[in-house]
């Protein structure tokens, strides 16, 4: 693929613990930027491995409604509507339309990220989380919701590999 893997922010491999989250979430989160680089709204919304749904801006999607529901929901307690999810289709984020652009979900992905950071910024990773998630009403540190978006992204990266390899062909780390 082209030049963003060289603008992905390397993590510092002697930084302090919270820093290391933020630049291991950051990279990965760039990671999935890169695989959707250069490609069409029809490639984006292509799902190349029957008889799996994936789809790179259905990926996105659904990292828009995680970092909407971990560090916004969960963290700080805020009371939010799904992005895409209903009742009726509660895995809504993956199943794109024509009518779905990526300029759409690059947008709204862009914004959670943005308010993931505000929502983090400035608490100790041992702050525990004032919302209570759908697994059994447990409590989360600051410290697991970091790790768990790290392995959330790192996981769906892998897919986002495969869908792009499939698309255009393109490989890379």
């Amino acid at each position: 693929m082209s030049s963003p893997a060289t603008d992905r922010p390397e993590p510092s491999t002697t930084a302090n613990e919270r820093d290391m989250l933020d630049g291991w979430l950051d990279f990965h989160r760039a990671t999935l930027a890169w695989k959707c680089e250069g490609l069409t709204d029809e490639q984006l919304r292509r799902t190349p491995l029957a008889p799996s749904e994936l789809s790179l801006m259905g990926l996105v999607r659904h990292m828009s409604e995680v970092e909407r529901y971990w560090f916004r929901e969960i963290t700080l307690g805020e009371d939010l509507e799904d992005l895409y999810c209903t009742e009726d289709d509660p895995d809504a984020e993956f199943h794109v339309s024509g009518q779905d652009t990526w300029a759409e979900a690059e947008q709204v992905w862009r914004e959670e990220i943005e308010r993931a950071r505000q929502a983090s910024a400035g608490r100790s990773l041992d702050e525990v989380s004032i919302g209570r998630s759908d697994r059994g009403g447990e409590q989360f540190n600051l410290r697991w919701v970091y790790t768990h978006m790290i392995e959330e992204y790192a996981r769906h990266n892998g897919h986002a590999d495969l869908l792009r390899e499939q698309i255009d062909g393109a490989t890379g780390e």
